[in-house]
């Protein structure tokens, strides 16, 4: 049996793989195929048990087949939207959420939902097919596609939860969540968690309610009296999402979000937030003397245009760039920055 590795190593089994790949053609990043393929082989040589390499194998298929779906939408914002399949049509939630489809589609949005009932099937309807994405998940009960979902080529059924995830939360430009079961919860303390980590970059966290409920106040009150009080959380981590009771107020809270700001990326360490319009040096002054505490020890803040690095993305090389000797300290506190950055 040939030991396999990831470097070049391996004598003829690089070879074979070189030769599968042009035989094939048209592989977009050869270096990163090579390895997937060296991953299944050692995985198949390792006495895997069949249950582990049958994991492997449906995890990568789902998401494959979720980038290719995704892909061609990729240049368009979507806002993802979770809540209770059991919501009925006639309550308030129900209404509320239809009426969040419909806005935010008007406003150039698309739509990301489980794809089932409930909040789910009343965001899909008000936003209606042409701009809506069904990520479904094969339950025995409950979780079967929505009437605007069903057979939609934006429609895509997950055997792991895991997968499904991935999508809601990496093709996200926003988050709404509703009042819902253990499912809307595990989505919200996922979603909090990796803004609170850095796993995921910053992004508009929205929890809506009826007006006058007392869903999400009664979990803020749960973090404030029991996690902040122990000290488990920080304050900052309460900028990390934003509680509503209208519809105008989320579509509100998300468009701001995107007035200056525009994405970040990490280039050889260094933070670089990407601005639709540049703000003035005495507004730099500002927030370096207000959020020194983000700033690695001999690093600074400076403005710039797009970075060397940054040729991969042409599109918007025109954007004037906030370069940042980001300490990784606090997420929470890198999102009053951005929401500072847009009171500017």
């Amino acid at each position: 049996m040939l030991e396999l590795h990831f470097t070049h190593t391996n004598g003829p089994a690089d070879e074979a793989i070189e030769n599968l790949i042009a035989l094939v053609g048209g592989v977009q990043s050869p270096e990163i195929v090579r390895e997937l393929i060296l991953a299944a082989l050692k995985a198949g040589q390792e006495d895997a048990q069949k249950a582990d390499l049958k994991l492997m194998n449906t995890s990568l298929k789902e998401m494959r087949f979720t980038s290719k779906v995704f892909g061609p939408y990729r240049h368009i914002k979507k806002v993802t939207v979770f809540g209770s399949a059991r919501a009925k049509p006639d309550t308030p939630v129900y209404t509320m959420a239809r009426e969040l489809g419909r806005h935010l589609a008007a406003t150039g949005y698309m739509v990301i939902t489980g794809g089932g009932p409930g909040i789910m099937q009343a965001v899909n309807e008000g936003a209606g097919p042409e701009h809506s994405f069904g990520v479904n998940i094969r339950l025995p009960f409950e979780q079967k596609p929505n009437p605007v979902i069903e057979g939609n080529p934006r429609h895509i059924d997950y055997k792991y939860f895991f997968n499904r995830k991935i999508a809601f939360l990496k093709e996200a430009h926003a988050l709404v969540l509703f009042p819902g079961g253990f499912g809307t919860l595990d989505e919200a303390m996922e979603a909090v968690t990796l803004l609170q980590t850095g796993k995921r970059y910053s992004l508009p966290l929205v929890l809506i309610d009826e007006p006058g409920g007392k869903y999400w106040s009664q979990c803020l009150d749960f973090f404030k009296n029991e996690l902040l009080r122990r000290g488990f959380i920080s304050e900052a981590d309460f900028t990390l999402f934003h509680c509503v009771d209208s519809v105008d107020a989320a579509i509100e809270h998300i468009g701001h979000f995107y007035f200056r700001y525009h994405s970040l990326r990490f280039v050889n360490g260094r933070l670089v937030i990407r601005l639709n319009s540049s703000i003035t040096p005495a507004n730099l002054k500002t927030l370096e003397a207000n959020y020194s505490d983000l700033v690695a020890s001999g690093g600074c803040m400076a403005l710039s245009k797009a970075l060397p690095e940054e040729s991969d993305e042409p599109e918007i090389a025109h954007l004037t760039r906030l370069v940042m000797d980001f300490n990784h300290g606090n997420f929470g506190r890198l999102r009053q920055l951005i929401d500072d950055i847009n009171n500017c």
